[in-house]
């Protein structure tokens, strides 16, 4: 009793603490607001980029000055390093009431360590592998003179033709939620204020990664049904994770741009979820609600965000140029404009930006943190979880001690640049550890013969044929394929996601020597490689691994490593199942068990199943599921209901397996998928130990939304499948809700 008295009453003092600073800031913002003329309180809603305020004297660079002197801005971004973020700060601090300036930056996959692009992390379904990753960025940013970072993208994507799924966590909302929240806590740390840590920056709210038809700025179009149960989950669990800041999309919603939604800004975010940080705009996605046809000028826009509740400007000068007049006519209130201001002052007083303006920007810090050793294994350690093994015939991976010769073939063999991808910020790609290089390290002993084959994206085969005598020589053949790494990332849709240019006729080509060919697939999404598919001994997917990738890639084909990665998307067959996700709805007419096609929804051209499946992923060793075992048969009156079963490691090398717990409502009021993950871990396993796995099943993980009704569950059957892949059930069972 006395233990638990001492633990109630530190709680207590914990939440007595948080609400007394909470206090304390908002008597702070209250008292300085009073202070704040209406010029200086538009001036926190502006953004810009400091690449012109740092370069050669231009008129732009001149005004920026000038506004940033006089109060008149309240972020910059592109801003980066101790020097820059220094003097800047310095020319604010020069305004009447010295406001500080929020740095932003996109670090998005690392600052000067270069870690796996998000979507490859994604594959490791490792929460604590991403969060260090998200926090050693944090640190190396911090040093920088970084407060804020434009991350992470949370957005669902179902369309690998969309480039920016390389940003996010892919097709799941379970999964997706779950690195959401390990990726605020990794960049926010235990606390705003701490000079490793950056405020997060959500992105973008919402719905972006359903644009249509892959192309980045589309419309979207969907049911709130399908908003809330697959889009939205991310964001709010970002939010309840602590996330300072929301970032509004590009896109409209059923017709009205993001940026102008009340709907998702003020409805949802601050008001259904109580949301207190605030919601900068992307960049001149105010103004761009010109060109949607959406507002007549630059005025209407601006009225639309500050009335949705966009609080920032980035780089539109909508707030700048029109809100002052918005306000005297009578046509917006000031009161938004206060709330908005507030927001922000509030998270500049939380960094502690007002006791210490260049509290971040430390050169001793900088300088020692950015020759930290340790950041380049904690990078290597995340691209070896981040690798998934998607064949291996024969058992041809790891390599043999036996192979002594090995032709390297493909234009990613001597990548470097191309293995941080987009969004790198202060890395030297050049120091990157390409294919070949980590191979040769690790395999000291044995010949490595080197031929590129052809470029990425062209149709020349003249170097074919010096590809093929390299691989006659050699006792094996490993290629090094895919997309370039600027063919991802923002304004990066492609309509043909088949591995571009003529590699797969360059892989025939070496196919036909009769060797065995290991091929790594490298790109930022997933990709359509049928003929390598089929023939391929054994084939290893990479998506963007960072600076550390060569050294990873050799962990893995050597066994250093075991592979574990999963794939967090699934991988058509052709462009045509575009899009295509595991968590489908049925139809009235489904594909029979026998394969029989007539009159199902089907298509007569190809299998309606992916070739590789969300979730799927191979290792060196094998894994058996045996004994499922429930605590009861009825879950009643918000009761949960355990799960167990035994995993065994039945190989003969450790390894770790990712145990995924699918669930499906047999009949419900709304039709719902034919499975939805719903619980994941990560184990590993000794060769021949066993270990019981538990899961919970809440009420909660029953629920669906019904537009006219909000969240419910609904009493029924309910069918629980446990495996090793959204196609791979191992165990199943059935239990049923009163």
């Amino acid at each position: 009793m006395k233990r638990y008295n001492w633990l109630l009453g530190f709680l207590c003092l914990q939440v007595f603490n948080v609400q007394a600073q909470e206090q304390f800031i908002s008597k702070r913002v209250d008292s300085l607001l009073k202070l704040m003329t209406l010029k200086e309180k538009i001036g926190q809603l502006n953004q810009y980029s400091g690449r012109e305020v740092t370069g050669p004297a231009n008129d732009r660079k001149a005004y920026l000055l000038k506004d940033i002197q006089n109060g008149m801005v309240g972020s910059m971004l592109n801003v980066k390093g101790v020097k820059d973020t220094r003097e800047i700060q310095a020319e604010a601090l020069k305004s009447r009431l010295k406001i500080p300036l929020l740095f932003s930056l996109d670090v998005v996959h690392g600052y000067k360590t270069v870690f796996p692009v998000p979507l490859s992390e994604a594959a490791s379904w490792d929460m604590e592998a991403i969060k260090q990753s998200a926090h050693i960025a944090a640190k190396e940013a911090a040093a920088s003179g970084i407060h804020w970072t434009f991350a992470p993208m949370v957005d669902i994507a179902r369309d690998p033709r969309w480039g920016r799924v390389m940003e996010g966590a892919g097709e799941d909302p379970f999964l997706g939620s779950a690195i959401a929240r390990a990726r605020v806590k990794g960049f926010q740390g235990e606390q705003l204020g701490a000079t490793d840590a950056v405020m997060a920056c959500v992105k973008h709210f919402a719905a972006y990664g359903a644009a249509i038809a892959g192309r980045d700025y589309n419309p979207v179009d969907m049911s709130e049904q399908q908003l809330r149960e697959i889009y939205l989950p991310p964001f709010k669990a970002a939010a309840e994770a602590g996330a300072a800041t929301f970032m509004n999309a590009f896109n409209t919603l059923n017709g009205v741009p993001a940026t102008a939604s009340t709907f998702l800004q003020r409805d949802i975010l601050k008001k259904e979820w109580n949301y207190k940080g605030f919601v900068v705009s992307d960049w001149g996605s105010i103004r761009e609600m010109i060109p949607w046809g959406f507002a007549a000028n630059l005025s209407e826009a601006a009225a639309y965000a500050i009335t949705a509740g966009s609080d920032m400007d980035m780089e539109s000068e909508a707030y700048k140029n029109e809100l002052e007049k918005l306000i005297q006519t009578g046509k917006i209130s000031v009161d938004l404009l206060d709330d908005a201001v507030k927001r922000i002052l509030y998270k500049k007083f939380e960094l502690g930006l007002f006791e210490n303006p260049y509290k971040f920007s430390d050169f001793k810090r900088e300088d020692i943190v950015m020759k930290d050793k340790t950041h380049a294994a904690a990078a290597r350690s995340m691209a070896d979880k981040s690798i998934v093994l998607l064949k291996n015939e024969h058992q041809i991976l790891p390599l043999q001690t036996d192979v002594k010769k090995i032709a390297l073939i493909g234009p990613l063999v001597r990548a470097k640049a191309d293995l941080a991808s987009t969004w790198t910020v202060y890395a030297d790609t050049t120091q990157m550890t390409s294919v070949e290089e980590g191979l040769k390290q690790r395999f000291g002993t044995m010949k490595f013969n080197y031929a590129e084959g052809c470029k990425i994206n062209t149709s020349d085969t003249s170097k074919f044929n010096e590809a093929i005598q390299t691989a006659q020589n050699a006792d094996l053949v490993v290629m090094v394929l895919g997309e370039a790494g600027n063919m991802t990332g923002e304004a990066k849709s492609r309509a043909n996601i088949e591995l571009p240019g003529v590699q797969e006729a360059l892989f025939q080509k070496i196919k036909k020597t009769g060797k065995k060919v290991i091929v790594v697939v490298m790109g930022g999404r997933p990709l359509i490689f049928n003929t390598i598919a089929d023939q391929a001994d054994a084939i290893v997917y990479t998506f963007w691994l960072g600076g550390e990738a060569g050294h990873a890639i050799a962990d893995v084909l050597s066994a250093d490593y075991n592979p574990s990665g999963k794939l967090p998307m699934t991988f058509p067959r052709s462009v045509g199942q575009v899009p295509l996700f595991y968590n489908y709805a049925n139809t009235g007419r489904p594909v029979a068990k026998s394969g029989d096609i007539h009159y199902r929804s089907a298509y007569i051209d190809s299998p309606n199943t992916p070739r590789y499946a969300f979730g799927f992923g191979m290792s060196y060793t094998d894994f058996s599921y045996t004994d499922l075992r429930k605590d009861k048969e009825i879950m009643k009156g918000g009761e949960n209901l355990n799960v167990s079963f035994t995993l065994t490691n039945t190989g003969k090398r450790k390894g770790e397996e990712v145990v995924q717990l699918y669930l499906q409502d047999k009949v419900a009021s709304v039709v719902r998928p034919v499975k939805e993950l719903k619980g994941f871990d990560k184990v590993e396993l000794e060769p021949g130990e066993s270990k019981t796995i538990k899961f919970v099943i809440t009420p909660e993980m029953l629920a669906f939304y019904k537009s006219e009704r909000g969240w419910i569950t609904e009493p029924g059957s309910f069918k629980l499948m446990v495996g090793g892949a959204s196609d791979q059930m191992r165990l199943e069972s059935d239990f049923k809700l009163e």
